[in-house]
């Protein structure tokens, strides 16, 4: 059995890296722990963050859980969510880093259950640059077992969360195989053209719709049977719906960590310069097979 904090120091991952990573296993632990109180407490709480979107008492709860613990342990210089309204940069920062997080993923899903998830990503100091620079992803995935993925570059490495509230090692070097999973947002009414033949020709091949609403799930899930998931550009929002920040760039180096890609559709998301913390995207992220199919598609118009 390989804890999480054995394997990082087994991996030679830098001991401010390290200390970075576990620490924010225990907040994804305190997430969990504090789900079905949280819950019971603040179900009917909703209010609204700061790009107008809905917002569950769920997402606050989480938001608060890890800026918290940042501003604690000061292991971070900047802290930018998709619940701020500007970057926090905290005092006294022991480190440079700079963290972008999504603090829950598909929290719409709360009422019926469903999976949720929180995404990460690691600079090695100012958020506002291409996702290329990032030194570090991980995502947590709150399902019947509470997972946690991650990547420094060197492969993307899968653990669980055990009875002791430790992470336990379960599978290493996770690779996308092949596979006909498609998980395509947006209405289809609204899809541009390249857009609709792409879908057009993944339905012809056979691809199955596997689309639960939640990005972590829906991504995790094609990460292990291959495939792509897809939240285009569409009719009035062309730029997309997805962050650049809190969802693109850290999925996306964790994906190109396993042998997939990530695109808007033109080239690699990674290679976009952020022009803000609330910039959208266009979002196409799975095999290379896949993307390298849409990248054609749009280019031929």
């Amino acid at each position: 059995m390989m804890l999480l904090k054995d394997f990082l120091v087994k991996e030679g991952t830098k001991k401010d890296l390290t200390e970075l990573i576990l620490h924010l296993s225990t907040r994804a632990d305190e997430i969990r722990k504090g789900y079905i109180t949280a819950t019971r407490t603040m179900a009917d709480g909703q209010t609204e963050n700061t790009f107008g979107e809905k917002q569950m008492a769920l997402d606050v709860y989480a938001d608060e859980v890890f800026i918290a613990g940042l501003k604690q342990t000061r292991l971070v210089r900047f802290i930018a969510t998709e619940e701020q309204s500007s970057i926090i940069e905290v005092e006294g920062a022991k480190n440079e880093f700079g963290v972008v997080i999504d603090p829950l993923d598909g929290s719409s899903l709360i009422d019926v259950n469903f999976c949720t998830g929180s995404i990460i990503g690691v600079y090695p100091g100012n958020v506002l640059e291409k996702g290329a620079t990032m030194i570090a992803a991980l995502y947590f995935l709150y399902g019947p077992l509470t997972l946690m993925t991650y990547t420094t570059g060197k492969g993307v490495h899968e653990f669980f969360l055990d009875e002791s509230g430790e992470f336990v090692l379960k599978t290493q070097n996770v690779t996308i195989p092949e596979g006909k999973i498609y998980a395509p947002g947006a209405l289809r009414k609204d899809y541009l053209p390249a857009h609709a033949r792409w879908i057009d020709y993944l339905e012809q091949a056979g691809y199955k719709l596997r689309f639960s609403g939640c990005f972590v799930a829906d991504v995790h899930q094609v990460l292990h049977k291959g495939g792509v998931f897809t939240y285009p550009g569409f009719r009035g929002k062309e730029q997309g719906k997805l962050r650049l920040l809190y969802e693109a760039n850290p999925m996306g180096m964790i994906m190109h960590a396993a042998g997939g890609a990530i695109s808007n559709g033109k080239g690699d998301i990674r290679n976009v310069q952020p022009s803000g913390i609330g910039d959208r995207t266009p979002i196409y992220i799975g095999g290379k097979k896949e993307i390298g199919l849409i990248e054609k598609f749009i280019t031929e118009g």
